[in-house]
């Protein structure tokens, strides 16, 4: 941020007096070694340690960066992070409040510095996904010719929101969103250093356990909690912070739910029987149970993909792509807008018809092979390829069923201990009922007897 009268003000005094900032604010790491997660990206002579000055990249210098991640993982501490440890003029902007005449000043300014002082400037844009196709054009020529380093934040996948010529100039660095044991450590910090709590409350395991939960990997709402929880607490004359009283501060109950114990499993069977037995109102309470105890959406969803053939099946074809597309965007956006999509696919679920026949067919055919029931391929089915075959038999008097006016020939495809067996038993119910139809035509068609 470049130096002004209240800026300098508001910087002294938030030294003199460090409550005046949130405890996000303060906590902030003043170098990268304090950065929580992203691990992956503070590699040495990565783009991140080389804009904030280390190594020598000679006529290489340090290229743009478009940050992507999730909210509270990290974008704005990262920034921050360069501006307090490179010796370049740092200037902040929000895609929020700033246009196109805010982007020329800067650049303007970016070129003055360095001609005149020889001082190289870093841009960084907030929000950048906020600007329109005109405003990011208005970058290009700063980024091009490096009149600036761009540092750009967004939380919109840059593939749909960022121009390509813009993407093109720049590193795209993914954030990841932050662990348990990520925050876990910045809470363990914020309680004891000088510039958080201070040691002034504790916060037992049960409580941690809940905060972890709310945060939902974003370190800022994990922290803005802990300090609600911790002057609450403070308040009431008490050193620790109990899990009622961070329950009444963020309005939230902890649902009694162990993610590596019996709940776990528990709530997670319960939702599925309730798709099972197409009780859609069950399976939104136990989903939204699910939620609200921290579940990784994605082993929500790849139990939804489970449920989608298990007992749903034919009877309705598009249960699993919904399942599989829903496990897709949960994978990519994230809590708390992916339960909006666990909702969709539990609710089409729920309500699609079910059949269990895809299950009880391959059950019933591995357990044959499990019995020995196998035996050779026919030698008409065998590969007729290779030189040879033919003096083998392999591959002769295979029937090739386009070539037949109803593109079925009557011919043995199983092994000779299997040829009249039946796994697939349809069901009528949905759509199932035209596979019920067509497996007793192509049955008869192909001169099997009945079992």
């Amino acid at each position: 941020m470049e130096p002004d009268l209240f800026t300098a003000a508001a910087e002294e005094r938030q030294e003199k007096d460090p409550a005046a900032s949130p405890l996000a604010v303060r906590m902030r790491p003043r170098t990268l070694d304090e950065v929580v997660g992203q691990q992956h990206l503070l590699k040495p002579g990565s783009p991140l340690r080389r804009l904030v000055g280390e190594g020598s990249g000679g006529p290489a210098g340090p290229s743009s960066v478009i940050l992507w991640g999730p909210p509270g993982t990290g974008k704005t501490t990262l920034a921050y992070v360069v501006s307090k440890a490179t010796n370049k003029r740092f200037v902040e902007l929000s895609a929020i409040t700033a246009g196109v005449k805010e982007v020329r000043a800067v650049i303007d300014g970016a070129r003055r510095a360095t001609g005149g002082f020889g001082k190289e400037t870093v841009l960084f844009l907030d929000e950048i996904h906020r600007f329109s196709k005109a405003q990011q054009d208005s970058l290009l020529p700063a980024v091009e010719n490096r009149w600036v380093t761009l540092i750009a934040a967004t939380t919109e996948n840059p593939y749909f929101s960022v121009i390509s010529p813009l993407l093109s100039r720049s590193l795209l660095l993914t954030l990841e969103p932050l662990t348990d044991d990520d925050i876990r450590g910045l809470l363990k910090r914020a309680l004891s250093d000088e510039r958080g709590l201070k040691d002034a409350v504790t916060l037992p395991e049960d409580t941690e356990e809940h905060l972890l939960r709310i945060a939902g990997g974003d370190a800022r709402r994990a922290l803005t909690a802990l300090e609600a929880a911790a002057g609450a607490a403070l308040d009431q004359g008490e050193s620790e912070i109990r899990l009622q009283t961070l329950e009444q501060t963020v309005d939230r109950a902890a649902v009694k739910y162990d993610r590596d114990g019996d709940q776990h499993y528990d709530v997670a069977s319960a939702l599925i029987k309730s798709i099972r037995g197409s009780d859609v109102d069950a399976a939104l309470h136990y989903l939204a149970r699910m939620i609200e105890a921290g579940e990784d959406p994605r082993f929500i969803a790849r139990r939804l993909m489970i449920s989608a053939s298990e007992d749903i099946g034919l009877a309705d074809p598009g249960a699993l792509p919904i399942a599989v597309a829903a496990a897709q965007a949960v994978a990519m956006i994230g809590f708390p807008e992916a339960a909006l999509t666990l909702s969709h696919a539990t609710i089409a679920l729920a309500l699609a018809p079910k059949s269990n026949s895809a299950t009880t067919a391959i059950g019933a055919a591995m357990e044959d092979v499990r019995k020995g029931l196998a035996g050779p391929v026919p030698p008409h089915l065998r590969d007729g390829h290779y030189k040879g075959a033919a003096k083998l038999g392999h591959a002769q008097g295979y029937v090739y069923p386009h070539d037949l006016p109803e593109g079925i020939a009557q011919q043995q495809y199983a092994p000779d201990a299997l040829k009249d067996r039946e796994y697939y038993a349809p069901s009528r119910h949905g759509a199932e009922a035209r596979y019920a139809d067509a497996v007793e035509w192509t049955r008869k068609h192909l001169g099997r007897k009945r079992s």
